[in-house]
């Protein structure tokens, strides 16, 4: 059993607004602080302060879990002032210090996921990196694991329940839709990566549809790297999508993939 100790973020400190927050994503970050000692106990007392700025839900290490914020208020973590991020996602840290258990304490962060998705509706296709708000290299150890990641919270065990229950707020085990959502009119037949490259609006519509599901965000890109063509950042979309849904990750896009594309869409 993960330990949960509510600490909370005094109301008088400038980094609690106290804005109202229905949570429809789960934010994932690394605390990217080293220092031995740097544990969960230690960004609690950080984010107490009255001169600290930032703010986000949990601070997870190997052995327990620190609640700063009730989960009906957001925080400031997720780098896009009032946007999304910030205003509609629970913030998670994972403690990185030298002397901790890194590993044991991604898996209690992703024990601590698979609860709060059940307690509140949170579909795994909301549960996002830092990165996907802001394009900071976030949660820097995580990246470039990230379906893994992800593939572990989809199979988190969930028999075993937080010794506090991590939020006041009643729960609902609906689904919440993905704003982001929308129709997409998927191309029909095999797309790979070709000279000259593939391009056109079929292509154009797979990339947002990988969006959508928090395949294909490119913060740093313009229109967030969504240009028609089918290169090597869609293909490794593709192959990424195609891992965490059980077909062949080969990068290629055809009925199979646009089937399972069209399920995760729903």
């Amino acid at each position: 059993m993960v330990k949960i100790i509510k600490d909370y973020i005094p109301k008088s400190n400038k980094n609690r607004p106290g804005n109202y927050m229905k949570p429809l994503y789960i934010t994932v970050h690394n605390t990217a602080n080293t220092k031995e000692g740097a544990d969960a106990a230690s960004h609690a007392n950080f984010v107490k302060r009255s001169s600290t700025a930032v703010s986000w839900h949990y601070t997870v290490d190997e052995n327990v879990i620190y609640q700063h914020l009730p989960l009906n208020e957001n925080g400031w973590h997720a780098g896009d002032g009032r946007g999304t991020g910030n205003m509609k996602s629970i913030g998670i840290e994972i403690c990185e210090n030298a002397d901790g258990n890194f590993e044991k304490a991604v898996e209690n962060a992703q024990w601590l996921i698979r609860q709060l998705m059940t307690d509140q509706g949170i579909p795994l296709s909301n549960v996002v990196p830092h990165k996907h708000w802001s394009g900071k290299e976030c949660p820097r150890r995580l990246l470039n694991r990230w379906d893994s990641f992800k593939a572990g919270i989809a199979v988190a065990n969930t028999n075993k329940k937080p010794s506090a229950k991590p939020t006041k707020a009643t729960p609902t085990k609906t689904a919440v839709s993905n704003p982001a959502k929308k129709s997409f009119n998927l191309p029909s037949g095999i797309i790979k990566v070709t000279k000259p490259l593939t391009k056109g609006a079929g292509v154009k519509a797979l990339q947002e549809a990988l969006a959508a599901v928090y395949y294909y965000p490119d913060k740093g890109a313009k229109n967030n790297g969504i240009d028609g063509y089918y290169g090597p950042k869609t293909a490794n979309a593709v192959k990424r999508f195609q891992s965490m849904h059980g077909l062949v990750a080969d990068g290629i896009y055809g009925p199979k993939t646009k089937a399972a594309l069209q399920k995760a869409l729903k």
